[in-house]
C-alpha cells in the first residue's frame, strides 16, 4: 500500500504542461512518438488522465485508452513499478497518423467509378451526392439543411422511392471530426441505395431515406489540415474552439458526460441548441415528423450498436426491447460479412452516460420506432485512426445494418 501511495503521490507531482487538443497547429506532428495505452480504470490512473488532461479516446469500468505524450511517457514505468496492467495500443501515434490514408491510393469518389481505398475530403463527398443527383434524377436529389460555422453546407441526398406519404429513415455520420469511418461508410450506403437499387429488397426501395454524410465538416476538414485527433465543430468559444455537437442537443442538456468547460472535448456549448449544426439537424427532423421511422448515426469506435437512452445508466426508452430485437438482428448481419462481433444494449450501460446526444433527442422529440447509434470498427487495435484498407469491410458492415434496420421500419 505503502508503494501505491507513493506511486499516486507522484502522479499528482507528475503535472507537466498541459497537451492541450485545442491548440495543436498540424494533423499528426504534433503526436510523433505519442503513444496510445490501454490501462486497467483504478483511481489514481484516472487522476492522472484528469490532470494532464489526456485525450481519453475510449473508457468504461475496466480500463481506459489514452492518448500519453512523449513528454508523459514514463508514466508506463510508474505502470509497471506499481503492477498496474496497461497495453501500448499503438506505438507512434504520430506515425500511425501518416500511414492511415496512403496518398498513393487516393481518388476522389465525385466520379463515376467511385472507390473507398482512401478517406475523402467533404468537397469530394459533396461531389459525389452532387453526381448522384444528376446520374439518377429520378430516384436521387440533394439538398442543404443548414450551414457551419465556417460557412460549409451541409448537405444530404434524398433517396426516393417514388411514393407520396412514404415511411422515411434518416441516416448521418461524422458529428465528432476525428471518426473518419463514418463518413466513409456512410457514403458507401448511399453508393448502395442508389446505383444498386435494383438489387435492393421491395420493403426497401419503398421507404425515402435522407441521408447526410458529414454533420460535422468544418471538424472533418480541420482534422485533415491541421489536428487530425480534433473532434468537436470549430465554432468559438471565448479562447477556445468547438463544442461537442452530440452532447449540445435539448435532451437532458448539461447531464452526465458532457463538459461546460470550452477547451474540452465534450464541451456541451454555452445552451442546448446553441450550434448551428444542431439546429439543421433539428429543425429537418421536425420536418419529418409522423414519416420517420427509423434514424441511424454512425460513429466510431467500439463495434457497438447503441440503444437509447444514453443520458444515465437504466435509462431505457418504452419500447427498448423492440430495438433491441433489430439491433440484435443487425448484429448478425454485420458478423455475416467478415465475422466481427458488434454489441448491442444501452447506451449509457454498455458505453458511458452521455446526455444531449442527437440519438436521445431524435427517439424523444420525433418518436421514430427505431433509434440507433452505431459504433463502426475497430475494437481497439487501431482505434480512431483505422487503415483505409479497413474502410470497405467496415462499409459493408454498415449497410448490412441499415438493410436490417430498415427493413424493420417498413413495416411500422
Amino acid at each position: 500500500m505503502a508503494v501505491f501511495m507513493f506511486a499516486y503521490i507522484l502522479l499528482l507531482n507528475f503535472f507537466l504542461p498541459a497537451f492541450s487538443l485545442s491548440v495543436l497547429p498540424e494533423n499528426a506532428s504534433p503526436y510523433n512518438g505519442a503513444q496510445v495505452l490501454m490501462i486497467k480504470n483504478i483511481p489514481f490512473v484516472k487522476e492522472f488522465v484528469e490532470l494532464n488532461d489526456l485525450d481519453v479516446w475510449k473508457s468504461n469500468s475496466e480500463f481506459l485508452e489514452v492518448v500519453v505524450p512523449v513528454s508523459k511517457l514514463n508514466f508506463t514505468a510508474v505502470l509497471s513499478d506499481n503492477s498496474v496492467p496497461f497495453q501500448v495500443k499503438i506505438r507512434d501515434l504520430g506515425k500511425a497518423i501518416r500511414k492511415e490514408n496512403p496518398s498513393s491510393l487516393s481518388r476522389r469518389i465525385g466520379s463515376a467509378t467511385p472507390t473507398f481505398n482512401s478517406y475523402q475530403r467533404v468537397g469530394a463527398i459533396n461531389d459525389y451526392l452532387d453526381y448522384l443527383a444528376k446520374t439518377y434524377p429520378q430516384i436521387a436529389s440533394v439538398g442543404i439543411i443548414g450551414y457551419t460555422y465556417e460557412k460549409r453546407p451541409l448537405k444530404y441526398i434524398k433517396i426516393s422511392s417514388g411514393n407520396s406519404n412514404a415511411k422515411t429513415v434518416f441516416i448521418d455520420g461524422g458529428i465528432h471530426a476525428r471518426e473518419w469511418v463514418a463518413p466513409a461508410s456512410v457514403t458507401y450506403i448511399i453508393k448502395e441505395l442508389v446505383e444498386n437499387r435494383n438489387n435492393l429488397p421491395s420493403e426497401l426501395r419503398n421507404l425515402d431515406f435522407y441521408i447526410l454524410p458529414v454533420l460535422n465538416p468544418d471538424g472533418y476538414e480541420y482534422t485533415h489540415t491541421k489536428d487530425r485527433m480534433w473532434r468537436k465543430n470549430r465554432s468559438r468559444n471565448g479562447r477556445c474552439y468547438g463544442t461537442d455537437i452530440n452532447r449540445n442537443f435539448n435532451f437532458y442538456f448539461g447531464g452526465q458526460g458532457t463538459s461546460g468547460n470550452p477547451c474540452d472535448d465534450t464541451y456541451r456549448g454555452r445552451s442546448a441548441n446553441s450550434e448551428l449544426e444542431t439546429q439543421a439537424l433539428t429543425n429537418f427532423l421536425l420536418k419529418l415528423k409522423g414519416s420517420l421511422k427509423a434514424y441511424i448515426t454512425f460513429h466510431s469506435y467500439g463495434q457497438y450498436i447503441l440503444v437509447p437512452y444514453g443520458y444515465e445508466n437504466n435509462a431505457f426508452a418504452p419500447d427498448f426491447n423492440e430495438m433491441k430485437r433489430v439491433g440484435d438482428e443487425a448484429a448478425k448481419a454485420m458478423r455475416r460479412v467478415d465475422g466481427k462481433f458488434y454489441t448491442v444494449g444501452n447506451t449509457a450501460n454498455e458505453l458511458y452516460p452521455a446526455a444531449g446526444g442527437s440519438d436521445d433527442w431524435t427517439k424523444n422529440q420525433i418518436g421514430p420506432k427505431y433509434v440507433y447509434t452505431i459504433e463502426l470498427r475497430d475494437d481497439g487495435d487501431y482505434g480512431f485512426i483505422l487503415p483505409a484498407r479497413f474502410i470497405l469491410p467496415t462499409a459493408k458492415e454498415a449497410f448490412e445494418a441499415v438493410k436490417v434496420i430498415a427493413s424493420a421500419a417498413s413495416k411500422v
